[in-house]
């Protein structure tokens, strides 16, 4: 199916917005990006009239919780830490995503078609994350990119869990430890792993060395879970030490050493920003961070860690950043192409490129203006939300199988 968006002030973050430009959709891909005269929309396609609207590229949340989490469903639809080891890097978030939790929707109510789903911090190697659109039938629908990364958590709250059960890590040091200790274990596992491998012997797979093991080589990202400005410096003290690719995540106290980051080019995926000072190690959050590490040269991306803040208040979050000092632009991108290059998925999402996925929303003006909103949103090519004026409600297409 084809469908050509036409008439709406198109920004495609990757390039200069176009007035009364044209986005042609076929296949679940972006076949072509503007002007009316530019782009050739064939006979027989669906119209979409954008006029008077922006028309944006989905946004990205590269930390949530979605499925695994579940909003106001307690116990039961908590699956986000199995607090059982401290090294759970064979654990995937993909195993415990539930995709008919309340969030999906709410996510598409705020234009944000993609996420990637991460485990949760309650230990030192929490496990691996993935990327999932917001809207499918079953997980498998809405999966487009399996293996991500690997979360992992340094700080406050590992040491929390560990020590209430009197086991290691009970503190900052013993937290890293277990991620030394399992990252030598893991190179060790390799040598051997290959040293069979080219004598033609028998090996045993191991899933958590297996797992590290793609970090070491660079496969799969290392999500840092970090808050203050000195647990900063450890991740990346370890990351340098074993040659891993580092991503900071929450990093509450980046800014403080902002050059650090950013000599080094360590980005950030930044927030929740919408909390209270709720433990010591968001003594120092403000909404001034993100200005001050995207003009010192930090990649940035703004996240909710959904449910912490509610994923349709992710652009919000942009929009206070930007009255604290961020670059309008810069908030746009921290939404869009930043948080898919920062984790390898640019390739798929993040930006209105022909090529990539037909994730798009519709504004009814600049998102980044709180009295706006997503009115139409589209997650490769289909139609899956609306908001209905009459009602003054939001409408997402029906999941359930129907005869």
């Amino acid at each position: 199916m084809t469908t050509a968006i036409i008439g709406g002030y198109v920004v495609p973050v990757e390039g200069q917005p176009i007035d009364g430009g044209t986005v042609l959709l076929e296949n679940g891909k972006i076949l072509a990006v503007g002007t009316q005269a530019e782009v050739d929309v064939p006979d027989g396609a669906e119209l979409v009239d954008a006029s008077g609207s922006w028309v944006l590229p989905g946004f990205i949340d590269a930390h949530a919780h979605l499925g695994v989490h579940e909003d106001g469903e307690g116990w039961s639809g908590n699956d986000t830490n199995e607090m059982t080891d401290p090294n759970g890097a064979r654990f995937r978030a993909l195993d415990g995503i539930d995709p008919y939790e309340v969030g999906f929707d709410d996510a598409l109510s705020g234009g944000v078609t993609s996420v990637v789903i991460k485990p949760g911090s309650g230990n030192p190697i929490g496990g691996q994350t993935v990327g999932v659109k917001t809207w499918g039938r079953t997980v498998l629908d809405m999966v487009f990119a399996e293996h991500v990364s690997v979360k992992s958590a340094l700080g406050e709250n590992p040491k929390r869990v560990y020590g209430d059960k009197d086991k290691t890590p009970s503190t900052r040091l013993g937290v890293a430890a277990v991620l030394r200790e399992a990252f030598t274990k893991a190179r060790n596992y390799a040598a051997q792993r290959d040293a069979a491998a080219a004598e033609g012997k028998p090996f045993e797979v191991d899933l958590t060395l297996e797992t590290l093991t793609r970090v070491l080589d660079g496969e799969l990202y290392w999500d840092q879970h970090t808050h203050r400005a000195d647990d900063i410096v450890t991740a990346v003290r370890i990351a340098e030490e074993f040659g891993y690719k580092l991503v900071v995540n929450h990093g509450t106290e980046g800014y403080l050493i902002a050059d650090f980051l950013a000599e080094r080019n360590v980005p950030v995926i930044l927030g929740p920003l919408f909390t209270s000072r709720s433990k010591v190690e968001l003594r120092h959050r403000t909404l001034r961070s993100a200005g001050i590490l995207a003009r010192a040269g930090v990649q940035l991306a703004i996240t909710t860690d959904h449910p912490v803040v509610p994923i349709n208040f992710l652009v919000y979050q942009a929009a206070l950043a930007v009255k604290d000092g961020l670059d309008p632009e810069t908030a746009l991108r921290a939404l869009t192409v930043n948080p898919a290059r920062i984790l390898g998925l640019d390739d798929r999402v993040g930006a209105l490129k022909p090529g990539l996925d037909a994730d798009v929303a519709i504004w009814s003006g600049d998102p980044l203006d709180v009295m706006n909103r997503a009115l139409r949103v589209f997650v490769r090519g289909r139609e899956v939300y609306h908001y209905d004026e009459a009602a003054g409600e939001g409408v997402v297409a029906d999941r359930r199988y129907r005869e």
